[in-house]
């Protein structure tokens, strides 16, 4: 199995799951999705590198990677937001009662709240 990635933002219900609270409910691509066991949840680290600030310091454009030796690179702001946390949960969740079943990784950002469904095993 493979996971695929994505980066779609979710709409999420808590609950109680496997003994723990955490995501129960979650809407993906007009789809009513029931997490039905936790398979891990961790804690990381936003990826801080795409972040367009640290991409301004490097001298680096999302549009081709290339490096500008006179691009002014942008203000970074806090440290606090490089290091951001998020909660990373890796769900099994089907679709419906009998639909199609998965196990999907899910994100919350704890710096803006929302949540975002970032990979798909299949």
């Amino acid at each position: 199995m493979r996971m695929r990635r994505y980066d779609d933002q979710i709409e999420v219900r808590a609950g109680i799951v496997d003994g723990m609270e955490g995501p129960a409910h979650f809407v993906w691509r007009d789809q009513l999705w029931q997490v039905r066991a936790v398979v891990g949840h961790w804690v990381d680290t936003a990826p801080w590198w795409h972040q367009p600030a640290v991409q301004g310091l490097l001298g680096i454009h999302e549009d081709d990677g290339a490096a500008d030796a006179n691009a002014r690179p942008a203000p970074v702001g806090s440290v606090a937001s490089l290091v951001a946390e998020r909660d990373v949960w890796r769900v099994e969740a089907s679709r419906g009662r009998l639909g199609t079943s998965g196990v999907l990784e899910l994100v919350h950002d704890g710096t803006t709240g929302q949540w975002r469904l970032t990979g798909c095993e299949d």
